[in-house]
């Protein structure tokens, strides 16, 4: 992945739009990673894979609903509070 500054990006705008349609191109500002440019064909498919996963995890809590695998509120406060003391 290539990578500009926030400055360089801003003059060569219609470069980093180019770079992007082949790899996604790294932002710095002040040395700092601030923003990832991609392609919109990049974006739609990191939203679908997104989209994808969150069914796929919402479907399993209610699997895990179905099948009675459930804690009661306090129990669950009991045992995150064990794990960080």
């Amino acid at each position: 992945m290539s990578a500009l500054s926030a400055s360089d990006a801003k003059r060569e705008f219609g470069e980093v739009l180019l770079k992007a349609q082949k790899a996604p191109v790294k932002i710095n500002k002040n040395g700092k990673p601030v923003a990832v440019v991609v392609s919109a064909v990049e974006y739609e498919q990191l939203e679908a894979y997104r989209d994808e996963y969150l069914k796929a995890e919402i479907e399993a809590g209610i699997a895990d609903l179905d099948a009675g695998n459930v804690s009661e509120g306090v129990e669950v406060l009991k045992r995150l509070r064990k794990r960080i003391t």
